[in-house]
């Protein structure tokens, strides 16, 4: 139930904040937050990163239709490998799920975080997968830093 909830809980605060931002912005307005390093700004993404396939808009849906399918996979089959493990997955699916959900009502997704030390502007759905996708790297290290030490004893 608590991993029901974080999914859920990630998918509303990345809707809510995509719908506030599109209600109280124009597309292209720039809000800073933290004068030089933190700003709110309202892009609307037709593609993947970077924008790269925005004018393939259903290779994309389909392509993130496909990838969140295989993680709900990977979840209800592996759920219960690592707490880790399972949280990681949890995140990407509620990112992946953020995203299509923008993409099959609007056609595009809804992008306003912006750090001027990294320069795509992203959304909490995104932050998901991509935190989501670096647990699972470390979630593979710790396994294989177990499995040395299991051999070395």
């Amino acid at each position: 139930m608590g991993t029901f909830m974080l999914i859920v809980g990630i998918i509303l605060l990345d809707q809510i904040s995509k719908i506030a931002v599109r209600s109280f912005m124009t597309e292209g307005q720039s809000i800073s937050v933290i004068k030089g390093f933190f700003s709110i700004t309202y892009i609307e993404n037709r593609g993947v990163a970077f924008g790269l396939l925005s004018k393939h808009e259903w290779v994309v849906i389909a392509l993130q239709l496909i990838v969140v399918i295989v993680v709900l996979i990977l979840f209800l089959k592996m759920r219960g490998k690592s707490r880790l493990f399972d949280f990681a997955l949890a995140i990407i699916l509620a990112g992946g799920i953020g995203n299509i959900i923008d993409r099959l009502i609007k056609g595009s997704v809804t992008d306003m975080l912006s750090f001027s030390i990294f320069p795509p502007v992203f959304n909490v759905a995104d932050i998901g997968v991509t935190v989501g996708c670096a647990l699972i790297i470390l979630d593979l290290i710790l396994d294989i830093s177990r499995e040395k030490k299991n051999r070395e004893i």
